[in-house]
Order: C-alpha cells, then sequence, then structure tokens
C-alpha cells in the first residue's frame, strides 16, 4: 500500500482506509472531448497512485446534461479505464438531475450508477459513506426534505461514539463553507442550508465532501476548518475544468486523495491533468473524540 512520507502522516501507524473524491466530470456525447479525456486520465492516474484504493466517491454533474448519450459515454469510460478500480460511489448533481421531468432524471441517474435512490449510504471497511441528493429537479440548488435531513441524523448517530470519522457527500455546498460557496462567489446551493448545517453541528465527527463550483484546489478555503460547530468539509474542485478565485475559467483537472489513520484524516490534491500532487493542497484533520 502506498502512503505519503510527509512527517506527521502516520502517527499511529498504517492507513486503515483510502480512497479517491472526483467530481464535476461533465461528461458529454462526443468521445472525444476534452472532458471525456480528462476523466478517462484521472480514472488511469487513481490506479497508477492508489492501486490498493478502498472507493472512488463522485460528487455529482457526472454528465453536463443527464442525457441518455452522456451517460453511456460515462458508462464506456468507466468500463474502459476503470479496470482494476475499486467499488465507485455517485451523488447526483444538479446537471444530472436538474430540470427537464423529475422522475426521468432520476430515474436516469440511477440506472446508470446502480445507486439505490437520491440519498443512500454505504459502509467501506467499516467507515460510513453517505450520499445526499436533492429531491427535485432544481437548476442550480439541492432541495433535501425533512425525511432525507431526519435520515442523515440517525445515519451518522450511528457511528458518533466510534471515534471513526463518518464521510458525507452533497453536490451543493453550504453557504460560507469552502471555495465558490461565498455570497459573493454565488456557488453555494442547499435550498435547506440552515437545516442542514443544524444536523451536521451535532455530529462534528462528519467529513462533508462537495463539488459543483469547480474552485482550484490551489484557491483560499479549499478546507472550511469546522467553524461555528461545524464539521470539517472540503471543496473537491472539478475533473472537467476548474475556476479560479479572480472569477474566471482554466482548464484543469483536479480531486482529492483520503487517507485515515487511527487519529487523524488526510486530505491531498492532485491534478490530473499533471499527474502531480499539488505541493500546498495538504490537510491533515484530527478526529474529534481522540486525545490529543
Amino acid at each position: 500500500m502506498k502512503m505519503w512520507d510527509e512527517a506527521g502522516g502516520n502517527r499511529k501507524g498504517d492507513v486503515l482506509l483510502q480512497f479517491q473524491v472526483i467530481t464535476d466530470t461533465h461528461v458529454k456525447a462526443d468521445p472525444g472531448h476534452t472532458y471525456n479525456r480528462n476523466l478517462a486520465r484521472a480514472l488511469e492516474d487513481i490506479k497508477r497512485e492508489a492501486p490498493d484504493s478502498d472507493g472512488i466517491m463522485h460528487a455529482g454533474d457526472i454528465t453536463d446534461q443527464g442525457l441518455p448519450e452522456e451517460y453511456s459515454e460515462f458508462l464506456r469510460i468507466w468500463r474502459e479505464h476503470g479496470a482494476g478500480l475499486p467499488a465507485s460511489y455517485f451523488a447526483s448533481g444538479n446537471h444530472d438531475v436538474g430540470l427537464g421531468h423529475w422522475p426521468s432524471r432520476l430515474g436516469a441517474y440511477l440506472d446508470a450508477t446502480k445507486m439505490s435512490g437520491p440519498y443512500h449510504d454505504h459502509w467501506v471497511k467499516g467507515y460510513h459513506f453517505i450520499f445526499l441528493g436533492t429531491e427535485q429537479g432544481l437548476e442550480l440548488f439541492a432541495s433535501l426534505s425533512e425525511a432525507q435531513l431526519s435520515w442523515l441524523d440517525a445515519k451518522l448517530a450511528e457511528t458518533k461514539d466510534t471515534a471513526r470519522p463518518a464521510f458525507v457527500f452533497l453536490h451543493q455546498p453550504l453557504k460560507d463553507t469552502v471555495a465558490g460557496s461565498y455570497e459573493s462567489q454565488r456557488w453555494y446551493g442547499v435550498t435547506q442550508d440552515e437545516a442542514l448545517k443544524e444536523v451536521l453541528s451535532k455530529h462534528r465527527h462528519a467529513i462533508l465532501f462537495t463539488g459543483h463550483t469547480h474552485w482550484e484546489l490551489e484557491a483560499s478555503h479549499t478546507m472550511f476548518s469546522g467553524q461555528e460547530r461545524l464539521p470539517v468539509m472540503f471543496n473537491a474542485a472539478s475533473v472537467a475544468y476548474l475556476w479560479t478565485d479572480e472569477d474566471e475559467h482554466k482548464d484543469g483537472s483536479q480531486g482529492l486523495f483520503v487517507e485515515v489513520y487511527a487519529d487523524r484524516v488526510i486530505v491531498r490534491g492532485r491534478d490530473f491533468a499533471a499527474g502531480e500532487w499539488l505541493e500546498n493542497c495538504r490537510f491533515e484533520c484530527k478526529i474529534p473524540g481522540q486525545s490529543e
């Protein structure tokens, strides 16, 4: 198993769990489109750098418009470049299920990804992975029902006393948390923003990963460090293309590699286009409940 050598990265033994977070792949119908090639390259990079990965987590906007031919291309890319990769789990994004006929849009996402519903959870090596998702076909925002929020509360309670983190995924970030979500930047997007924050505030062992903003990992606020009683959150950038603090488009393809140790979680940014680690994108999270 590959492990990062940086000082402090392995203070209590070996890696217990490792996974990748990718988002906003925006697969197009054209097999030669840059976005499609970026996804293929990212999968190949993950195979090289993390051959013992325990999972790939996708935070939504799998496709560009949620069209059948785009899902076909997504499945082709995963079939051709995903051989040898671990199980993958998917959140829905607004480009996947927003607008159009909601049952049809949701059905296309579920058919392609084999997920069980708009929100779902999974256990990987004893760690809880929880995926949230909109229950309405809104253009940009996610709308989470009271039932989904209660479900999340109950799911997070299952691991609250285990001294293990629970990993949560949602396409849209909460307002004023990670890069791109600040009011002036405009790319927050949960209708029930305060209600979701209230649930998460009860479960500081959660770590939330989001996409939607495309903000590059070198920008400010890739990590939200848990202010205002909230848990840690991460922006996962985009595999298709990036956005900057100057509010400008940028060619590029990035994602996150996560390693879990007995006493902490380390998150590192990966430049898939260059096949390199992002030097200024390494974060270390203390697991709540662990002694200093």
